[in-house]
């Protein structure tokens, strides 16, 4: 009896429960269901366009009308603050810093100006200032600068547009790199706009329409972020892939056409210039093998609300580590920082090693030539140069300072040096032969100015001519773009 009466008092406390736990329960279900309301509104919303996007729309403000998120943090790019051991937003003068680079691009315009760029927002000022568009260049050096870029190429042809003078194409160009280059201006997938990816991939016999979402979020990257050079007398824009994309291969690829980017002033080398291999250094690291794209270490996604959307202020991941490298490693931000440092420090230790050797090989071979040297004696140390620097430069052109496959960027930086080692004793046998007191005694390049001395760049005059340039000539393009811009508004 005693056990059924206690049973009887408990017997409220427990319907109470049950109940407060039911009004708990349905109140959680209530607010879910709200939001998930909301957020279905969101995304409607979200994909409501405010105004039509024409097909070849190249200003950026425009297609942010409809996606406001995406272009405030696309404009958040002029922000060039962030700093890293090894690089980050800001310009950098790495003539300024690593003075033997003049010495290796000798006849080559780089060797008047080399500077780390800012980011995309800055890609057609930045074009426009450099002292190497003094030089006469092809209409293809706009190719990647600008969302205009295409509206062009569908105006006046694909080979016209390469084929035309890069100063007369200047008051076409005028919008920075954005939305047009990447994405559908109807569906917003994500697109590809320069025909250089696309006729690469044709010649590997792969159909670049075939490829996934995620590998769209690198290939989107690889329109402009690779290494490419101009064919024929039209500078067709080309990637020399049909070998492959390791350095090796595209080596073999450049020797077999005879291609020539200039020939060095003091070696008398015909060299290769690398652009920015990016994409094909990323392929041999590790992120790539696990799949993981461009996208998700530099626009990774963030919140707004209830929104889910990629961050367009692309940048190194070391400005958000949180939100890049964090979203698949469980180390804390000072170990990641710290393990991609390490790597980094030892990239620029050998890459440092490799530049110094190949200044030196470029300025003993000058001496050689000056001693009496043959061509037939030459040959083997010419091609060993040739392809000494165009390795180093596979690593040093790329982005990240290797560290997109750092293990590869290492193993390429020692092939590098060996070549260029095997040249310099190459030339100690002809300095034997010629009686040359070895070691031979090289000119001070310790600083950008006394390198542009030693290969005679009269830098004052160049820098004359570019401001000249700067006042007369850019005005006159910003006008008629705008007069251009307007018509377009009517």
């Amino acid at each position: 009896m005693e056990t059924n009466t206690t049973e009887k008092k408990r017997k409220p406390w427990v319907n109470w429960a049950l109940f407060i736990a039911t009004v708990i329960v349905v109140f959680l279900l209530g607010l879910l269901a709200n939001s998930v309301i909301e957020r279905r509104s969101e995304a409607k919303l979200y994909f409501q366009m405010v105004s039509e996007i024409p097909e070849w729309e190249p200003r950026n403000e425009v297609w942010g009308e409809n996606f406001p998120r995406e272009f405030e943090t696309y404009r958040s790019t002029l922000d060039t603050s962030f700093r890293s051991p090894h690089g980050g937003a800001g310009m950098i003068d790495y003539l300024d810093k690593y003075p033997e680079l003049v010495v290796m691009w000798a006849g080559y315009a780089f060797s008047r100006d080399y500077n780390q760029g800012r980011g995309h927002y800055y890609a057609v000022q930045d074009i426009r200032q450099t002292l190497r568009t003094d030089v006469p260049q092809p209409g293809t050096c706009w190719t990647c600068k600008s969302t205009d870029v295409p509206r062009v190429m569908n105006e006046i042809g694909v080979e016209n547009f390469y084929a035309a003078k890069w100063s007369d194409l200047g008051h076409q160009i005028v919008n920075n790199i954005g939305c047009q280059d990447c994405h559908d201006p109807k569906t917003m997938n994500l697109r590809i706009t320069r025909p250089a990816l696309i006729e690469a991939f044709q010649r590997q016999g792969k159909d670049i329409n075939n490829a996934t979402h995620q590998e769209m979020r690198s290939l989107v990257c690889a329109q402009c972020h690779v290494e490419y050079y101009f064919k024929g007398e039209g500078k067709y824009l080309t990637f020399p892939w049909d070998k492959g994309f390791s350095a090796d291969e595209m080596e073999a690829y450049y020797d077999e056409i005879e291609h020539v980017d200039w020939v060095h002033n003091l070696s008398k080398t015909p060299m290769l210039k690398a652009q920015h291999p990016d994409y094909e250094l990323y392929r041999t690291g590790i992120h790539a093998d696990r799949g993981v794209a461009c996208a998700d270490c530099h626009m990774p996604y963030k919140r707004d609300g209830g929104m889910k959307f990629t961050d367009h202020k692309i940048q190194s991941p070391l400005a958000n580590i949180s939100g890049s490298c964090q979203v698949c490693h469980r180390e804390s931000e000072e170990k990641l920082l710290a393990n991609v440092l390490d790597r980094q420090h030892k990239i620029e230790e050998l890459r440092r090693i490799t530049e110094k050797n190949l200044a030196r090989v470029h300025m003993e071979a000058k001496v050689a030539w000056d001693n009496g040297a043959t061509e037939d004696e030459m040959k083997p140390v010419l091609q060993l140069i040739r392809h000494a620097q165009w390795r180093w430069d596979w690593v040093a052109a790329a982005n990240a300072v290797g560290f997109h496959s750092p293990a590869e960027a290492l193993r390429v930086l020692g092939t590098s040096i060996q070549k260029s080692q095997e040249a310099r004793i190459l030339l100690t046998e002809i300095f034997v032969k010629k009686g040359v007191k070895t070691p031979v005694e090289l000119p001070d390049i310790t600083s950008k100015e006394k390198a542009q001395q030693y290969i005679g760049l009269d830098m004052a005059a160049l820098k004359k001519q570019k401001s000249e340039f700067l006042t007369n000539v850019v005005p006159e393009w910003v006008a008629k773009a705008a007069e251009r811009e307007a018509a377009m508004n009517k």
